[in-house]
């Protein structure tokens, strides 16, 4: 597990109704961190991990 683990409270901070929970790190942003450690170009990430634009951060940093 990376990032921070949930708060899994029913209508706790992180959830949004329904019992679903948004999580803090997506699949994307790892993958994307995984793919450049791999040396995939930035500009092929989006091959990799479709929905990283959808995020500020794309490399977690966990590789440096």
């Amino acid at each position: 597990m990376y990032g921070t683990f949930p708060d899994l409270a029913l209508n706790g901070t992180d959830d949004v109704g329904g019992g679903r929970l948004i999580p803090t790190t997506s699949a994307d942003q790892y993958a994307a961190t995984l793919a450049t450690w791999f040396g995939i170009p930035d500009i092929d990430l989006s091959m990799v991990a479709p929905n990283i634009d959808n995020f500020g951060v794309r490399d977690l940093g966990f590789f440096t």
